[in-house]
């Protein structure tokens, strides 16, 4: 059992969607599972790790920051702190982050990346995974945002601009990131593997994110095309938006088929204990033909076909909601046992 102490007077209705997501399955949703690993305690003394309990960037001032884990670290206690949306945040303090993204080659080991927690998507398309067999060509697809319009463009730039304006003057507090525009970048990256004779391609370009859908009928028939996509196709195209990470290498992971992920200098969740290259195949914006077909060409029928049972496995056993806060436990029971 590992004791957590938070702040629970921010376990509020008002606070459901910025608390960390393992206080959340403690606290609202209650899980039996994790509740068989994790306690929440009332002290700081008596617990093994103190946790800050929301976002930070809803936490409060810095200085309710610094109080919480100067406390906890007075106590010698491990802190575990929550960085949600697209960029994030790293403290200078000795302290845990949990974040979805950011820089990889920016993060220390006591960053943890969380993988985008989703809903089984074969449970909506309402079957049971297959793999699918190797043909002569990589067969790739993608549902998804890719407009190279000069609007677009334009849009994309402002969009940065505001957020270097809300950075600079401290209206936001993130790590810096670099401009990237991903809707022309996958536009063009896209193009290039459709245009190539030697690559079989299932696109279908979107000029608005999510299909800029406006009711909930339509939103559902457009998250049905976007699955049977990934079902229907061995790889999947996968680039970040506007922060560096991808919920659709998620959604393929669970699919049970294979992502193929573009360089964006990104940190993959569990990195200590998953050999990512064995799940999915990683191309620079520079070699992405080229890497597919290497890639493709190389593998055999049955370690392609086991790779997509692995993928689903790897999703179940590690990446799926419960089942990563229990490889989370492992991790830090280990770390508690070393104090």
């Amino acid at each position: 059992m590992i004791k957590l102490y938070t702040d629970q007077s921010f376990l509020t209705e008002a606070n459901r969607k910025v608390v960390f997501p393992l206080l959340f399955d403690l606290w609202y949703l209650p899980n039996t599972i994790l509740l068989e690993k994790y306690q929440l305690v009332d002290s700081v003394e008596s617990c093994d790790i103190a946790v800050i309990p929301v976002d930070l960037a809803h936490y409060g001032t810095t200085k309710m920051i610094h109080s919480f884990i100067q406390k906890a670290l007075h106590a010698k206690k491990m802190v575990w702190v929550y960085s949600a949306g697209d960029y994030g945040q790293t403290l200078t303090y000795p302290v845990y982050t949990f974040r979805h993204g950011g820089i990889g080659s920016r993060l220390d080991k006591s960053t943890f990346v969380l993988p985008a927690f989703i809903s089984d998507p074969l449970k909506h398309l309402g079957h049971k995974f297959e793999s699918l067999h190797k043909e002569s060509k990589p067969q790739i697809g993608f549902v998804g945002h890719a407009n190279n319009s000069v609007s677009k463009r334009i849009k994309e730039l402002l969009i940065y601009l505001k957020y270097r304006f809300d950075k600079i003057t401290a209206k936001l507090k993130t790590d810096a990131q670099p401009f990237y525009p991903s809707s022309s970048k996958r536009f063009k990256l896209l193009k290039l593997l459709a245009d190539d004779g030697n690559v079989e391609t299932d696109f279908i370009f979107r000029k608005k994110y999510k299909g800029g859908f406006t009711n909930q009928q339509d939103s559902n028939q457009g998250t049905t095309v976007f699955f049977e996509n990934i079902d229907r196709n061995p790889y999947t195209f996968c680039l970040r938006g506007a922060g560096n990470f991808s919920v659709r290498f998620y959604e393929t992971l669970a699919m049970g088929r294979i992502p193929f992920v573009i360089d964006t200098d990104f940190k993959l969740p569990l990195n200590h204990n998953i050999d990512w290259k064995n799940h999915c195949v990683i191309a620079s914006e520079k070699q992405v033909v080229q890497k597919l077909l290497s890639f493709h060409n190389s593998i055999s029928e049955s370690d392609f076909k086991k790779m997509q049972v692995e993928n689903r496995n790897l999703w179940l056993n590690f990446l799926e909601r419960e089942a990563y806060f229990l490889q989370v436990y492992t991790v830090f029971k280990q770390k508690i046992n070393e104090v």
